[in-house]
């Protein structure tokens, strides 16, 4: 019988669960229920059941879930159980604010490459690591088995960006440029534009 592929957008809430039990983890809480997750997310409780349906029975009747037995289970299904290489290509403002964040290193995505292409930022030095010339790029990504990029570069060079990463052999992307990118389905975008976010949210303002 042919795998039921779980739908992304259960994919996309296991982040959120993972932080959530992290947070109680962190505060000394060993159980939790889905009732008390969804009120802490918004979430309804019967939903948050169902997503985690797609990959096993993790709760008890009456005592719910075991927090760090959970957390455990759900970074393993988000292979976040070990360490992700990434490389940045842009090195602007953005892609210096990307470089200097700790965020990453402490749940296991590490910037181990950065490129640009402008001659006064190549050579550059950033947490140990050298701003290259983006023409060293698929040699990197090979050499290191690289499968995740952020791309931090302005729109206009986003797309052309992409299809070098794609070219090189990257198959996941985190783009921050305000464009929609043209990939192979084999390949996944996740876009981040906080000003969709902004746009979003004055709809509710008066």
């Amino acid at each position: 019988m042919a795998e039921v592929e779980v739908p992304d957008i259960v994919i996309g809430r296991l982040p959120i669960y993972l932080r959530a039990l992290t947070l109680l983890s962190e505060a000394g809480q060993e159980f939790t229920s889905s009732l008390e997750l969804g009120q802490k997310l918004g979430i309804g409780s019967a939903q948050i059941r169902k997503d985690l349906s797609h990959f096993g029975e993790f709760g008890k009747q009456g005592t719910g879930y075991e927090i760090n037995f959970l957390r455990t289970q759900i970074s393993k299904i988000l292979k976040v159980d070990r360490e992700w290489p990434i490389i940045l290509v842009g090195f602007g403002g953005l892609g210096q604010a990307i470089a200097h964040y700790g965020g990453f290193a402490s749940k296991g995505f590490h910037v181990d490459a950065i490129f640009d292409n402008d001659p006064d930022k190549i050579g550059q030095a950033v947490n140990g690591k050298t701003v290259q010339d983006t023409a060293n790029l698929a040699q990197v990504v090979a050499d290191n088995k690289i499968k995740m990029a952020i791309i931090a570069v302005p729109a206009t060079a986003a797309q052309v960006v992409a299809d070098q990463l794609v070219e090189a052999g990257i198959e996941a992307i985190l783009s921050y440029a305000p464009i929609t990118l043209s990939v192979p389905n084999t390949v996944r975008v996740q876009h981040i534009d906080p000003v969709v976010h902004l746009q979003r949210m004055t709809y509710y303002l008066d």
